[in-house]
């Protein structure tokens, strides 16, 4: 359920966003190009004032969130389970306080089903540690779409687990943490995230 709520949400502020960005006043004589956003964007994180310390709150979040992969594909139960409380603390540590109010609930609708996949993933065995980071996945995934990200980020895919799963990498090369060594190379690079 609380996917689906989460799902209502997403979709409802990438709607609020759309009609702000095509509603724009009339009156503007010009009005700056994507790419002049992105680098003002850019300048500003630089800068430090877009809110340097939220950037670097979601970076070791995902920082947590390589390393918990990292041991699921080498299949180390104990090292997964350790991770996964480490990946709940950083979750609980995320600062919110520079997002938009509608940003600032989704995240925390995001944050506080990750944080309870992330407690599953340090109480369980191994099988039970992929199921949830599946759903894990998907909550970081949600969450970067928000908060960004400094590196190129690659979305991952792999038809075979539990009828198709995402996860994320830093890295192009596919290595498969649902299967492990079982089936290292299962998948393929389904989207790149700037």
């Amino acid at each position: 359920m609380k996917t689906k709520k989460r799902s209502i949400v997403s979709v409802a502020l990438l709607a609020t966003i759309m009609l702000t960005v095509s509603c724009k006043d009339a009156d503007k004589k010009s009005t700056p190009s994507a790419k002049e956003n992105v680098e003002k964007q850019e300048d500003m994180g630089k800068s430090g004032t877009m809110g340097s310390e939220q950037n670097a709150s979601s970076e070791i979040i995902l920082e947590d969130y390589f390393n918990l992969k990292n041991a699921l594909v080498q299949d180390d139960n104990n090292k997964a389970q350790k991770l996964g409380g480490a990946l709940a603390k950083s979750l609980g540590n995320l600062n919110r306080s520079a997002y938009t109010e509608s940003q600032q609930v989704t995240l925390t609708d995001i944050i506080e089903d990750a944080i309870e996949h992330s407690e599953h993933i340090s109480e369980s065995d191994i099988a039970h540690q992929r199921e949830h980071f599946k759903i894990l996945s998907k909550d970081i995934t949600d969450m970067i779409a928000i908060t960004g990200s400094e590196n190129t980020l690659y979305e991952q895919f792999c038809p075979m687990y539990d009828g198709g799963t995402a996860w994320l990498s830093k890295n192009e090369a596919v290595l498969n943490p649902y299967y492990g060594s079982s089936m290292l190379k299962c998948g393929k690079v389904q989207r790149e995230i700037n």
